[in-house]
Order: structure tokens, then C-alpha cells, then sequence
């Protein structure tokens, strides 16, 4: 007897549909075919054992099991719950009425009980498009596929719950989730806030600058200066994730194993923060079977790298394209996958070795020489793509103790959202573009006009700071954004005079 069951493949960001196909007739042996890996064939010893315990018998006869189609590799050990159920129905030691109207996934112990998987909630869209009833699936992923409305999601703990609710012996309660009231709920809820931060109101409107345009930042200062206290609080400025962009990063952390046991709904914009050991493909993604990077991770959120001077060069130098197109390709001799990667860079790093080079107070042990070579490990097409360069000056001790309330997360977010909101009309017709920081060359000199005023001032400074022709442009963005922020329909002087401090290591014999 032949009998189908149903699972998925995921593939990048997407899944795609699995016929497990199984087969008992005359013979002896066992067999899978459709690409399985070696995890996948290893389901026999897995299936075998939980039968067993379950007082279920592994048929002694020809069994194949077909992965269909034969041409998409199968990997991971999810398939072995669809394939124990193929087996039972196919032996006819039990009858499932409705096995044809769910989607089953899930890894068995020898003892019957289901472990949680990764890619639930690709697997979940793919199945509700494919017009699937429901998906069957281990208990602790069932609260990521709620996410997806109309479809039944049943969560088992162990097959022989399965088999008696495919039966129709036990009735599971579809698990409900309202995804807008999770996600609304949840919206706001930041664990650091800028009311945290004493001083450094220069660098704090950097990053609100930067968090409403859009815009890539570096900063630049001696350790204990805040650099890495002021990155993890960019998050809670940034304008929250709509519904679509949950969705999108909550895939891409579904796929990597990234979500965690009973996760839902990514309602925060991911913070990602790397080691400087980190290699080229576990920061941009692949591997064998191509995994989402740290880029990846961190897309519609924030990727921030700390001590940037310190990660290898080859590491650096393959963000240069991702930062450009917002996405990233993994090309295999097979296969080629996409996994988007919108995200804002913010990098930081010490002046030079010893960290204090333009120190107001300590001075730099740094020989001739040493601070241009370490900032050299910093390639120049990288830094191009960074729009603000900020310097990072410590704290001083009247600073720290002043009683004076900072300026929150949310009033700083405030006039964020003001400044992405007028982006949001500019670019209406233009569709690659959703803010100042991704404005190509030709609509910069369309969108970023400035008066005579202004444009003396911009001669000026690139004359006299000796900045580079790459900061022109970079210059007429971040005051586009300025003005935005101001509600200004006009790029005016005092606009570009901001944005002009923001070029550091743009200017000639910034490092001696």
C-alpha cells in the first residue's frame, strides 16, 4: 500500500512543499530516495525505536520512503514525524481519515517525543498558500506558526498524540493567536533607554540623525567613552517595525534556530552585535547548507560592530556590496538563495592602539605613523558607505553626577518618526527607496538642492578641512535629514553646517 504524507523544505527564507511518499510491499530492505542527507536517512533508527515504544511495529518487508520532488535536497531531522505516519498508514496498523489535509512536521526521540525544529513559520505560510486545513507540530514551535492566521496549528508532544488526533480518537484545540494585539503589545517594550545616558548630547543627536535618515555611523573615541552604551540604545529611537517587517525578521531568525522555545513575533528591531573573531560566512551567510548571516539577523534592525579596527579584512570587505543592494546571494553549484539584509550599520573604534589619540586629558603612547597604519585596517570603500563619522570624547565627572534628567528613548523617537514619515511621502514613487541613506547619486542633486548660502558654505569646508569628494554627497544626505528632522521643506546653511561636522576622518591630517 502506498500512502502521502505532507512536510516542507526550507530554502533561504522560504519553504517550499514535500510529498513523503511510502510504500510496504514484498521484500525486506528499507529504503529513501529524493536527496535525503544524512540526517534524513538516520530517521529509520529514530522512527523504529519510537514505534516500538509505542507499541507500534516497524514493518519487516520492502519499505520505500520518497521524498518527492527528487531534485530538492532534504536535510535536518524534521521529516520524521511525517515519515512515521506515512509508515503506520501505509502498513495499515492505523487508518488516518484526514492525513492528506495537514502539513507534518517534527524530530522524534527514541521514546516517542517531539523536538522543536527549525523554519516553523516559513513552512506555516507555505502551508496556509499551499490551502493545507492545518500543521501539525511539535509543542514548543506552535506559538511561532500561530503567527500565520487561518490555518489550524496543532501542537503534539509526542507521536502518539499525533496518532490519536489524526485518528480522530482525541481532539486538540487549535492554538489562536492574535498577532496584531501580540505585536502591539510588545512594540514599545525596550530594555535600554537613552533617559540612561548622562552627557554626550553631541553624539545623541548623531544617532538621532542617523536613526531618522537611515544612515550608517562609526564612532570614534577612547575606551570607557560610552561607544558601546550609546549603540545598544539606537534601537529604541528607531521608528517601530510595522507588521510586514516583523514578519520578514521573525522568518529569517525562524530559519537560523535563532527564536528560542515558545518564541512568537519579533516585535523589537534586532540588535546584532558580533565578536571581532567572526569569520566572513558566518557574517554574511552560508556554508553547505546556506544559513542566514549576522547581516542577515540583523535586517530592519541594527548591526553594530564593535572595535571595527580589530575584525579581519576579509570580513570587512564582504559587507561592501550587502550595504549597496540591501540584500545578500548565496551561490552554490546547485543552488543560489537570497536572504535580505536592510539594516544599519554602527561601527566603533578607538583612535588608534593605545585608544587615546586627541584625548583632552591623557596623552597617546602611539609612535609616528601607528594611528594613520591602524586606521588603514578600515578600508576606504567601507567608510564610504558610512555617512557619519563621530568623535567620542569621555564623560566629564560633573556630567555623571548631575541630577538633570536626560531626554528619553520615546521623545527622541518622537521627531524620528517625523523625519522617516516626510521620507515616506518624498520616495512614494520611487520603490527601492525607503529613506535619505539610500538615495542614489542622480536623485541627491534632485532632492538635495541648496542656496548659494549653502553652497559657498560646502565650498568652503571642502576646501578648507581638505575633505574628500566622496563626503559631498554624504553631506547633502545627512542634511536632507537634518531638515527633515526640523520639519524644514528647504536644506538651509545651518542644516549643512551640522552635517559637515559629521565627516571626521574625511579631513586632511585628522590622524597627524
Amino acid at each position: 500500500m502506498v500512502a502521502k504524507t505532507f512536510g516542507s523544505a526550507v530554502a533561504g527564507v522560504d519553504a517550499s512543499l514535500i510529498t513523503i511518499e511510502v510504500n510496504v510491499g514484498q521484500g525486506t530492505s528499507f529504503y529513501m530516495v529524493g536527496l535525503p542527507d544524512s540526517a534524513v536517512k538516520e530517521s529509520q533508527q529514530r522512527v523504529e525505536s519510537a514505534l516500538k515504544y509505542l507499541g507500534f511495529r516497524m514493518p519487516r518487508q520492502r519499505v520505500v520512503v520518497n521524498l518527492a520532488p527528487a531534485d530538492i535536497r532534504k536535510e535536518g531531522s524534521a521529516y520524521d514525524l511525517p515519515i512515521a505516519m506515512g509508515i503506520l498508514q501505509a502498513s495499515e496498523q492505523v487508518h488516518f481519515p484526514y492525513l492528506d489535509q495537514y502539513v507534518i512536521m517534527g524530530e522524534l526521540a527514541l521514546d516517542g517525543r517531539l523536538r522543536p525544529i527549525k523554519g516553523v513559520l516559513p513552512i506555516a505560510i507555505e502551508a496556509r498558500k499551499k490551502g493545507f486545513k492545518g500543521f501539525i507540530l511539535p509543542q514548543e514551535n506552535a506559538k511561532e506558526a500561530s503567527i500565520v492566521n487561518s490555518l489550524d496549528i496543532i501542537s503534539v508532544e509526542t507521536l502518539e498524540q499525533a496518532v490519536a488526533f489524526l485518528q480522530g480518537e482525541v481532539d486538540i484545540t487549535p492554538l489562536v493567536t492574535d498577532t496584531r494585539e501580540l505585536f502591539y503589545h510588545s512594540i514599545d517594550a525596550h530594555e535600554h533607554d537613552f533617559a540612561d545616558v548622562q552627557g554626550q548630547e553631541n553624539i545623541k543627536r548623531a544617532m538621532e540623525i542617523a536613526a531618522a535618515g537611515g544612515h550608517n555611523v562609526i564612532m570614534i573615541g577612547p575606551p570607557g567613552a560610552g561607544k558601546t552604551m550609546l549603540a545598544k540604545r539606537l534601537p529604541s529611537i528607531l521608528p517601530p517595525l510595522t507588521l510586514q517587517e516583523a514578519l520578514e525578521a521573525t522568518k529569517i531568525h525562524s530559519v537560523a534556530g535563532k527564536l528560542g522555545k515558545h518564541a512568537s513575533l519579533l516585535a523589537q528591531r534586532p540588535f546584532r552585535s558580533p565578536h571581532h573573531t567572526i569569520s566572513d560566512v558566518a557574517l554574511v551567510g552560508g556554508g553547505g547548507h546556506p544559513q542566514p548571516g549576522e547581516i542577515s539577523l540583523a535586517h530592519h534592525g541594527v548591526l553594530f560592530l564593535d572595535e571595527l579596527p580589530e575584525f579581519k579584512r576579509t570580513v570587512l570587505e564582504v559587507m561592501r556590496q550587502p550595504l549597496e543592494e540591501r540584500k545578500v546571494t548565496i551561490s552554490r553549484a546547485k543552488l543560489s538563495v537570497d536572504f535580505p539584509a536592510n539594516f544599519m550599520l554602527i561601527a566603533s573604534m578607538n583612535p588608534c592602539p593605545c585608544g587615546y589619540y586627541n584625548h583632552p586629558e591623557k596623552e597617546c603612547v602611539c609612535g609616528p605613523g601607528i594611528v594613520q597604519r591602524y586606521l588603514n585596517k578600515v578600508s576606504g570603500p567601507l567608510l564610504d558607505r558610512i555617512d557619519l563619522h563621530v568623535e567620542v570624547t569621555p564623560v566629564h565627572f560633573e556630567e555623571m553626577t548631575s541630577t538633570r534628567k536626560s531626554e528619553s528613548s520615546a521623545e527622541i523617537r518622537k521627531r524620528v518618526i517625523i523625519g522617516r514619515e516626510r521620507q515616506k511621502i518624498r520616495f512614494e514613487n520611487h520603490s527601492e527607496v525607503f529613506c535619505n541613506a539610500m538615495m542614489p547619486s542622480q536623485l541627491v542633486k534632485e532632492i538635495c538642492q541648496i542656496n548659494a548660502a549653502g553652497n559657498a558654505l560646502l565650498k568652503t569646508a571642502m576646501e578648507r578641512l581638505g575633505l574628500s569628494a566622496r563626503a559631498y554627497d554624504r553631506i547633502l544626505k545627512v542634511a536632507r535629514t537634518i531638515a527633515d528632522i526640523a520639519e524644514s521643506e528647504d536644506i538651509r546653511v545651518e542644516h549643512l553646517a551640522e552635517a559637515i561636522q559629521y565627516r571626521s576622518l574625511d579631513r586632511e591630517g585628522w590622524a597627524g
